[in-house]
């Protein structure tokens, strides 16, 4: 099976002389649920907005679905585009639209110019948009300005309309970062079951060690722009987290510190 997703020496240098990629490499199939850890700084999000073309890369090569990314200019790269979904911290909705409107966006990459511009959708596109609502749990709020919608609804409109491209790969930069506990263990089991569902490769970048232990059937760990670790949850050791962090395990989960306090404490 080909990979949906090659990164081959990929490099990238900002002008202020920030290397935030050094030689990376790896591939992604579809139907895989990849990770991205790392501290601020390790290149995370520059992975994630390279793909796209969202930022040019310096050296190496990016192949999206067998097709060279760099280079991509126009039309060929907004029909290349079609093929990634994204999901963002901060929603990036609409929010004077209602929530169908917003979903609907995820078909703008198929119209033509007038038609988007009017929101001219079809019958289909409505009725597969609110198909989509019914499957996370949003329908009653279709006709809601998305203004009005609590943060974990907010995120669940971004991947309705993030599936309705019909991508073959989900791009998700920090989902879960400026939600609540609860609300984040929803929208993650949202992400794992609607890819898994549709067979779509996703790659979410993560701060919360844990989660990302949680869900992924893989995790690439990068320190520095470069990649420390590249595989399994399961074999992610306590000295390999330290490299890619530069500090243990234990003082990266929420509340473990406090969690052995309150244990001595009633000992």
């Amino acid at each position: 099976m080909k990979p949906i997703l090659v990164f081959d020496k990929v490099c990238k240098e900002y002008p202020n002389g920030t290397k935030a990629l050094k030689n990376v490499s790896f591939q992604v199939h579809e139907g895989e649920f990849v990770s991205v850890i790392g501290p601020s700084g390790s290149g995370k999000s520059t992975i994630l907005r390279s793909i796209n073309h969202l930022i040019p890369i310096t050296s190496g090569e990016i192949y999206l679905d067998g097709v060279q990314v760099s280079g991509l200019k126009g039309k060929k790269l907004r029909t290349l585009r079609r093929k990634v979904g994204m999901i963002f911290q901060n929603y990036n909705l609409v929010y004077s639209l209602s929530v169908l409107q917003n979903v609907l966006h995820g078909c703008l990459g198929y119209m033509g110019g007038i038609q988007g511009i009017f929101g001219r959708y079809s019958e289909e596109d409505k009725e597969r948009a609110v198909e989509l609502l019914t499957e996370l749990g949003m329908e009653q709020f279709c006709c809601n300005r998305a203004s009005d919608l609590s943060g974990g609804q907010k995120q669940r409109v971004g991947i309705a309309r993030a599936i309705m491209q019909n991508p073959k790969l989900l791009l998700c930069d920090e989902p879960i970062a400026s939600l609540d506990p609860s609300s984040s263990k929803t929208i993650m089991d949202i992400l794992k079951n609607m890819t898994h569902k549709r067979n779509i490769a996703c790659i979410v970048n993560l701060h919360q060690l844990d989660v990302a232990l949680a869900y992924s059937t893989r995790i690439i760990g990068l320190s520095k722009g470069e990649i420390v670790y590249d595989g399994a949850p399961e074999f992610l050791t306590d000295e390999i987290i330290e490299r890619i962090y530069g500090t243990s395990k234990e003082n990266l989960m929420i509340g473990g510190n406090d969690e052995k306090k309150d244990t001595a404490h009633c000992a």
